[in-house]
């Protein structure tokens, strides 16, 4: 079964980052991590494209603003999504493609001062979903089809350790309303990364 045939029948899911032992002298390594159901069963997987040793130099001194590659894989490990991040200093972006190589939309990030905001955008670029971080709430994202809310992006706590010394985030993905299509699953999930990417990662902070 594929992870967006596998997505269909998920209510809530938990992504969770490889814990990056490199982080504890100072390097930032590729991102890595595993997509579970609510019951902690893998269903995928996601990885940043290992680019060697020119690619760690870059991940330390660029963190969020190099272009880079994120690799879905179902927990079969066969290759299902990409998602596509072109170098940018500001208004951050990822272009989603299905493995045929077919787009799916992308996530564009908004000017926003008290709240964190995205576009989730059709092939087109339109605007299909609206994600945006509550008031003084920076670590939940609800995700919105016009004005009803679809589901909902939130970190959770990692545990002192790894707050503190690892990048090895925990985020939920909750769909709070039915009948998604796959496509737009696929983009919600992609979205629960780039929070991460955008705003937990070390260097992106720092």
């Amino acid at each position: 079964m594929s992870l967006l045939e596998t997505l269909k029948d998920q209510n809530q899911l938990i992504i969770r980052q490889r814990r990056e032992l490199g982080e504890l002298l100072g390097f930032e390594t590729r991102n890595k991590y595993e997509i579970c159901d609510q019951h902690g069963g893998v269903v995928g997987f996601c990885a940043e494209q290992s680019q060697g040793f020119l690619g760690m130099i870059v991940r330390h001194f660029l963190g969020h603003w190099r272009s880079f590659d994120l690799h879905f894989f179902n927990n079969q490990r066969r290759h299902v999504l990409t998602a596509r991040h072109p170098f940018r200093f500001f208004f951050q972006r990822l272009e989603v493609h299905a493995d045929s190589g077919r787009f799916l939309g992308a996530i564009q990030q908004r000017f926003g001062i008290f709240k964190k905001k995205f576009d989730i955008e059709t092939p087109q670029g339109k605007v299909l979903l609206t994600m945006e971080s509550g008031f003084l709430q920076f670590w939940t994202f609800p995700i919105f089809k016009g004005s009803r809310q679809i589901a909902v992006v939130r970190k959770k706590w990692s545990g002192l350790f790894k707050e503190a010394f690892m990048d090895a985030d925990n985020f939920q993905i909750e769909f709070t309303q039915m009948g998604l299509s796959d496509e737009e699953r696929a983009l919600i999930l992609v979205s629960g990364l780039f929070v991460d990417l955008q705003y937990f990662e070390r260097k992106a902070n720092s």
